[in-house]
């Protein structure tokens, strides 16, 4: 039915009205839709609902492969989504807090763990520019107040200065993070169970440290630790087995063939010998002749033997200098090592 006119009033012709319909996954704000004259309404945020624009079917999100595809004919209406979220997976709350990247991670080789803050040597602002002369005064006051606050109190410079000794000696020693890791939780346990009175805070550092190694099956001798450290080898022989004993570690008895890549590659040697002095070595401890013997010593004469067994030139002078063992323990281990070696042949041929 046509409305009648209204005196005085100018009527339009009513536009055409279009309907528009919008795709979109994120749906965090609401629109009110706006009802058209004919009656039709724009989709909006408030419908839930996901359409393909192909067949009008339910779209479902699939956020392992960054897509979005319609459930009823299969159209991939989006594909290569940007994942937001972290690239490491957890299973439970401690696991998650240890993968965190939202601040400094924590840290053992810290006396502090890492959380507190340091100020910076260089005396630059955000823009790389020189301070000035009195900003340089008051950045160098900072940074002895906040030194003061960082070690409150003697227990804390202890360990301070312990775990300083830890980082310089695994440096030299190039020993991985996780060894210094297991080196500066030894030594807290000693300063914990207080083990430090009467002796030096360097003799029980070079001790946390070479137990870190052994824990580690690391190749690295007592004389290699002591050279790096600042207190003598019986000293720190001495704290280091008063440290195993009460802190009960577990520490393994050290395995010769550890020695036998470090020492072949100082000698350079061949594979076909490298792989020989492990065969004598394995044969060896099934015997049980190296108990008790010198690990270094042991492979150091396993080197030599199997050079005589592939027809290599290898002099016990040239391997006594490269593992720093006396040519007479390698001429008394690489004869109990071949003898070793010949009662395993003559075992195995009795046993075919």
């Amino acid at each position: 039915m046509t409305p009648l006119p209204v005196p005085g009033v100018t009527t339009r012709p009513a536009e055409p009205v279009t309907t528009h319909t919008t795709f979109r996954r994120n749906r965090t704000s609401t629109e009110t839709n706006d009802e058209r004259a004919d009656g039709t309404e724009e989709t909006t945020e408030d419908d839930e609902r996901l359409v393909c624009p192909e067949c009008g079917g339910q779209l479902s999100h699939d956020g392992k492969h960054g897509e979005t595809t319609c459930r009823e004919c299969g159209l991939v209406v989006d594909e290569d989504e940007i994942d937001h979220g972290p690239e490491w997976r957890a299973f439970d709350s401690a696991e998650r807090d240890s993968k965190s990247r939202v601040g400094a991670p924590t840290t053992k080789m810290m006396h502090d763990n890492g959380l507190s803050t340091n100020i910076g040597w260089q005396d630059r602002d955000a823009y790389g520019n020189s301070l000035s002369s009195r900003q340089r005064a008051k950045m160098q006051r900072l940074r002895t107040w906040n030194e003061r606050f960082r070690t409150r109190d003697s227990k804390e410079r202890n360990l301070k200065q312990a775990l300083g000794e830890i980082e310089r000696m695994g440096s030299a020693l190039g020993l991985p993070k996780n060894v210094r890791e297991t080196a500066s939780v030894i030594y807290r346990r000693a300063l914990a169970e207080d083990l430090l009175p009467g002796r030096s805070i360097e003799g029980v550092a070079t001790s946390a440290v070479y137990a870190a190694a052994r824990q580690a099956s690391l190749p690295r001798t007592i004389g290699d630790v002591a050279a790096v450290s600042r207190v003598g080898e019986q000293e720190f022989t001495r704290t280091y087995r008063y440290i195993v004993r009460e802190l009960k570690l577990e520490v393994q008895p050290p395995d010769p063939e550890d020695y036998v890549a470090q020492h072949a590659s100082e000698l350079g040697v061949s594979d076909e010998l490298e792989e020989r002095a492990h065969s004598l070595l394995r044969t060896a401890k099934n015997a049980g002749i190296h108990s008790g013997k010198s690990p270094v010593g042991l492979a150091a004469a396993a080197l030599y033997a199997a050079g005589l067994l592939t027809n290599e030139t290898l002099t016990q002078r040239a391997v006594a200098e490269a593992t720093d063992i006396s040519e007479v323990t390698i001429r008394n281990r690489y004869r109990e090592l071949l003898e070793a070696e010949q009662g395993s042949q003559d075992h195995a041929v009795a046993a075919d």
